[in-house]
């Protein structure tokens, strides 16, 4: 049976959980607060490779939450999987482009670089909106040229205050298809992610962590491969947790944070 006491480590989800598009989402920001003030330490892991890692400290703070040191991305993951003197093909954002670059000076971005020479030794993709049938056909060329196919994250949507869009597991797809290659996937509710998180927590153990998430695939597998409880909320993608594995069920994140604190 699962510890049911307060956890040492609340891994929190972004889009669909603090916020929507940015936007805060009504009572995330307190809840935050709450969880630090008893002591908890808040981690955001999130599936967003677009923005970099400095955009991301930056947007919180812009809301009255300190980040810093306590964010790990899906582009963070992907650079886990570079080696040095790789040559990349980069399909992503700012963010993707900035972690790659951290590993490897051999990069180059699709949308900045159509039908750029081979050979490629790997293909990273995320979320961007340049994406086209040019970026979509170097991809694919490159790919069949021996590069490997690794997607930041799969995640099929992102959630904003209109909706969800096209993620940047729905633009991996595209290139899976064409290429016929199944892609290495680094983020959320992968290893990669995984181990990145528990580098950053250090000696917490999952029975002291949990996951506070808006999808059940993705935050919800990503929970069961940590060992952690899985916390749902319902103000993101999911507007059920009906057939769901789940520890936790909850509106939103205040609603979470509530339940914890009287653990």
């Amino acid at each position: 049976m699962r510890k049911t006491v307060s956890p040492k480590v609340v891994l929190c989800d972004l889009d669909g959980v603090v916020w929507l598009a940015h936007q805060p989402i009504p009572g995330s920001v307190k809840a935050i607060e709450s969880l630090r003030e008893a002591g908890i330490r808040v981690v955001f892991v999130t599936n967003n490779s677009f923005s970099t890692y400095d955009e991301q400290v930056a947007a919180l703070g812009s809301i009255g939450i300190a980040a810093e040191g306590d964010i790990v991305t899906s582009a963070m993951s992907a650079a886990t999987a570079m080696k040095s003197h790789w040559r990349v093909l980069v399909c992503g954002g700012r963010g993707l482009i900035e972690e790659i670059s951290r590993v490897t000076d051999k990069v180059v971005v699709a949308y900045n670089e159509p039908m750029a020479q081979g050979p490629f030794d790997a293909v990273v993709v995320g979320f961007h909106r340049e994406f086209n049938y040019q970026v979509l056909a170097d991809a694919l060329t490159a790919v069949r040229g021996g590069a490997v196919l690794i997607g930041s994250n799969d995640d099929p949507t992102y959630p904003t205050p209109n909706g969800p869009i096209p993620g940047g597991g729905s633009i991996l797809a595209a290139i899976e298809k064409a290429s016929g290659v199944v892609p290495v996937v680094t983020g959320k509710p992968y290893e990669p992610m995984a181990q990145l998180v528990r580098d950053v927590c250090g000696d917490v153990s999952p029975d002291d962590m949990v996951m506070v998430g808006d999808r059940s695939d993705t935050d919800g597998g990503f929970a069961r491969i940590l060992g952690a409880r899985f916390a749902m909320v319902l103000s993101g993608v999911m507007a059920s947790a009906d057939g769901v594995d789940v520890d936790i069920v909850a509106a939103d994140l205040s609603a979470v944070a509530e339940i914890l604190l009287q653990e």
